[in-house]
């Protein structure tokens, strides 16, 4: 996908490179103060996989700390997952850490 800001690009070229070379990245859901319980959970399910609890829990845990950690992956995993959960009105993230080999 093309965004319209250049700097867009060049990051998302950066951090592909980057998760390449031994990086592990998770899918981070944040709070807002528009999407209910009920939708983001149904979100967590339908894209996710999770199960009832599993997306009550993360949906309660976006409301309290403000943000939830709700896959761990790849970037090539969790891009799909992200876009689709943006589409949906979620604000989401994916976020990497540097991997010791």
């Amino acid at each position: 996908m093309l965004y319209e800001s250049h700097g867009q690009i060049e990051e998302d070229v950066l951090v592909e490179e980057l998760t390449s070379n031994g990086e592990r990245s998770e899918l981070i859901v944040l709070n807002d103060d528009y999407n209910t319980f009920d939708w983001v959970i149904e979100c967590l399910m339908d894209l996710l996989q999770h199960t009832s609890e599993q997306a009550e829990q993360s949906a309660w845990i976006i409301h309290t700390k403000g943000r939830a950690s709700v896959k761990m992956g790849t970037l090539q995993q969790l891009k799909p997952l992200k876009d689709g959960l943006v589409d949906r009105g979620l604000n989401a993230i994916i976020e990497h850490e540097k991997v010791n080999r």
